[in-house]
């Protein structure tokens, strides 16, 4: 899966630039909170998309025991419907047909057991990526606002970005817990 692009370098130029050749002091604030927010969103994308790479995986997984599964209960249908079929006839099941039967329910149950464990791990992941995509999204904002705080010359808008900056860090450290309770 792609990773999360995180378009910032011109804002970065940008704020740089005013910050070096501005009269606001707190420019220099606004250039630096914004480079610390862009780590913040690198290090969150990285792990976003190694996440939903994770998830993808586990979901491939399942399915790919959902299938064992089926192919199992093909096999045991046809022991089945051999075993009714002599039956029906009077002759005699074999009894490696009714212990195959028997394995062939053992081994589904384990199938299936491993099956919702992959869904359940998909679903963590995911669940982990979003949280971690939220993060970079509010990282991308915090700094957007930042560069229009710069430009601008508000600096409530600064403080803004670091309000959002803020809520993007609150994400991150949600997937991060998220993401050690698996």
């Amino acid at each position: 899966m792609e990773e999360a692009e995180v378009p910032t370098e011109h804002l970065h130029e940008k704020i740089h630039h005013e910050a070096e050749h501005g009269r606001e002091r707190w420019a220099l604030g606004v250039a630096l909170s914004s480079a610390l927010l862009a780590g913040f969103a690198a290090v969150a994308s990285l792990m976003a998309g190694h996440h939903a790479n994770e998830a993808m995986m586990s979901q491939i997984e399942s399915a790919d025991q959902w299938s064992y599964y089926e192919a199992k209960s093909i096999k045991e249908a046809q022991l089945k419907s051999k075993a009714d079929i002599l039956n029906a006839l009077g002759k005699p099941v074999p009894d490696t047909d009714e212990s195959k039967v028997a394995q062939y329910e053992r081994d589904k149950e384990e199938i299936q057991k491993k099956a919702d464990n992959f869904e359940k791990a998909a679903q963590h992941h995911l669940q982990t990526h979003e949280g971690l995509a939220s993060s970079v999204t509010m990282f991308q904002i915090a700094i957007a606002v930042g560069a229009i705080s710069v430009l601008m010359r508000r600096r409530s808008f600064w403080l803004g970005s670091l309000v959002v900056g803020a809520i993007g860090i609150y994400f991150l450290i949600q997937a991060l817990l998220t993401a050690g309770g698996h």
